[in-house]
């Protein structure tokens, strides 16, 4: 039975609205995430390239100049990238035959994971050609995600979408709609885990700071590749333990899989969340521990050209 929750803010989807010759324009609060997320991780590459200290003998990755065109790159790879993952990784069939309606980003449907691919190709054709560090164009680019990330799950939860699975804890969240009120087996109103905030929490606020941390203060700019496996990490870990917590993606969901695992091994199986972020887990931890050696070997070689 439930005996606390917390009621919706329901603010709408649209920061404000204007009808202009009979057509509507709005800025809607997922775009104004993009927007400010975008500008403001490029303030903060822009503060770390003027900080020399941060950065190995060897300086940051690229010259300022070219931080402005690397942005518009990343502004492509996020928008192809996310748009074409949640098509391929969540509704492959259902676009495959409404094909169209890959291009209308505006009526939603993104995934991180995508994004993440699409920047990652982005990023490497752009230090292909003008002849940047891929690592620490990586390392700049993974220290300005987090407040993106923040904004954009602050985001889906004023949209009152991704919300979590229901539950009885004092500070769930009653969410609107048909779809969010149908809990089976709960009578009444049903609450749910504000699984949106936990995201936003972890992947914007711990990870954002963490990484803030060991950049500005712990000097991991000068070990090309670990600020980037630090994130990868971190992100995956965060992911895949709020899926514990989040509502299953309904295309998975079935009499006989009510959990919504995409990969199942017998009785236990992953979200497609889950699954996704397990290699960006591996891999983080693989970058961190080579960016170490290779710092090891090069002050080795160092000692060994001094001697």
């Amino acid at each position: 039975m439930l005996t606390a929750a917390l009621p919706f803010p329901d603010i709408g989807h649209e920061v404000f609205s204007i009808d202009i010759w009979g057509f509507h324009l709005a800025l809607r609060w997922y775009a104004l995430a993009y927007i400010v997320g975008i500008v403001t991780g490029w303030r903060i590459c822009v503060r770390t390239f003027g900080r020399p200290a941060l950065w190995s003998d060897a300086g940051p990755p690229m010259k300022p100049a070219q931080l402005d065109e690397l942005l518009t790159w990343i502004i492509l790879g996020v928008i192809i990238g996310g748009r074409l993952g949640f098509v391929l990784f969540y509704e492959p069939q259902y676009y495959l035959k409404n094909p169209l309606e890959i291009l209308m980003v505006w009526q939603g449907g993104m995934s991180f994971h995508g994004g993440f691919l699409g920047v990652t190709v982005a990023g490497l054709v752009f230090c292909i050609r003008q002849r940047a560090s891929f690592l620490g164009t990586a390392d700049i680019l993974a220290l300005a995600t987090p407040p993106g990330l923040l904004l954009g799950r602050l985001a889906n939860f004023t949209n009152n979408e991704l919300w979590g699975r229901p539950t009885d804890v004092p500070w769930a969240v009653i969410f609107p709609g048909e779809a969010a009120q149908a809990c089976p087996g709960v009578v009444g109103l049903c609450a749910r885990h504000p699984s949106q905030l936990y995201e936003a929490l972890l992947e914007g606020v711990v990870l954002g700071i963490l990484m803030l941390v060991l950049a500005w203060r712990k000097g991991w700019l000068k070990r090309p590749g670990a600020l980037t496996g630090v994130f990868l990490a971190g992100y995956g870990m965060s992911r895949a333990l709020v899926e514990f917590f989040r509502q299953p993606d309904l295309q998975f969901v079935s009499e006989d899989n009510p959990i919504g695992h995409a990969l199942h091994f017998g009785t236990w199986g992953l979200t497609m969340g889950q699954a996704l972020s397990l290699p960006m887990i591996f891999a983080g931890l693989a970058l961190i521990c080579w960016a170490f050696r290779m710092q090891q070997r090069d002050r080795d070689q160092k000692t060994t050209e001094t001697v």
